[in-house]
């Protein structure tokens, strides 16, 4: 499994997720109240959320292929909520 296709995009889309969350709400969100200065908020929060929905279509993608549980699919999705979460799932749900 860790060697198909999709499980790699699937923890590439998880990285590049968890880098825009990171992003948004480290560097973006701080400009944006501290500075007054909205725009990284509003191009960092629009690739988060292409991100954010690419990463819940190959979460179900994956679910489905691999026959994951749905705890261990519950345990992917609420990673994506958590600032370094996605980071975590290589460890965890290799």
């Amino acid at each position: 499994m860790e060697n198909s296709k999709l499980y790699k995009q699937f923890h590439q889309i998880a990285v590049l997720e968890g880098i825009s969350f990171i992003l948004l709400m480290f560097i973006a969100m701080p400009v944006k109240y501290m500075l007054g200065n909205p725009l990284l908020v509003k191009y960092v929060g629009w690739a988060h959320g292409v991100l954010f929905v690419l990463y819940m279509i190959w979460l179900l993608r994956a679910k489905i292929e691999y026959d994951w549980s749905f705890k261990k699919s519950a345990i992917a999705a609420v990673a994506a909520l958590l600032p370094f979460g996605p980071f975590l799932l290589k460890k965890y749900m290799p």
